[in-house]
């Protein structure tokens, strides 16, 4: 059994019980425990949440849930502030672990013991951060540049798969609510730029968590097309806005 006594579980979730039951039955087959597990729903269907209730029987979580859909920064505070153990490894419910994780998990609380400084270990990117140099073995740190032209610098923090502390929020404040959950990712993501935050990426952050989304329950999450378009035209224009706002919200906020 490997359990973690210093970690909570925190796992977001809305409408997506079958993504969710795919998570927690895999860390039952790695047989990784934790302090507590809370699932913090956001007003998921009548449906779901008769799902959750039943996966308690076996999974053993408490579930925090919410009268109406009020967006995920509202999911995570009202989740977080239940949190009782110095460390808390927030994932959504749409992502899968995979067996490598335990001994990383492990090496991550040695890592947060030692270094007071380190707010936060990430163990999923959609792409390698422009601006990092060796930590450890198989983690490297960010570290900004005085002149750092490449706009993903704000991406420090991300709301996919980490480990934080459980005092992040006091640091760097409780989430934005009433927004979408990019703007809100972007709003904790400069605001832990602009606080001087520390955060180690793993070095093979393709391989830790898988995202999943399946077609019986695809994402929630609905973006304009300009925001995904390949057009070089579009893709110009985009980049100078996000060159422009970025760097001037890291000025203002």
């Amino acid at each position: 059994m490997n359990y973690f006594s210093q970690i909570t579980l925190l796992i977001t979730h809305y409408n997506r019980s079958s993504s969710l039951n795919r998570l927690l039955a895999t860390l039952k087959e790695l047989d990784i425990f934790f302090a507590e597990i809370i699932v913090s729903d956001d007003g998921s269907d009548a449906l779901h949440l008769k799902e959750l209730r039943q996966f308690q029987a076996t999974y053993k979580f408490s579930l925090i849930t919410a009268e109406k859909n009020s967006g995920l920064g509202n999911n995570i505070n009202k989740g977080q502030k239940e949190v009782k153990t110095p460390y808390t490894l927030y994932v959504q419910e749409d992502f899968e672990l995979q067996v490598v994780f335990t001994d990383i998990l492990r090496e991550s609380v040695t890592l947060l013991e030692k270094d007071s400084a380190l707010d936060l270990i990430r163990y999923f990117a959609h792409f390698r951060y422009p601006y990092l140099s060796d930590y450890a073995t198989d983690f490297e740190e960010v570290t900004i540049p005085a002149i750092a032209l490449d706009y993903n610098k704000i991406y420090a923090y991300s709301d996919t798969p980490h480990l934080r502390r459980t005092s992040f929020c006091e640091k760097f404040g409780w989430y934005a609510e009433g927004i979408n959950s990019d703007r809100m990712e972007y709003r904790m993501c400069i605001s832990f730029l602009k606080k001087k935050g520390k955060c180690l990426i793993h070095k093979d952050f393709k391989s830790i968590f898988k995202h999943l989304n399946f077609e019986e329950e695809p994402s929630t999450v609905v973006r304009p097309s300009y925001q995904q378009s390949t057009g070089i035209f579009i893709g110009t224009l985009r980049y100078i806005y996000r060159q422009l706002r970025y760097n001037f919200d890291l000025i203002s906020f």
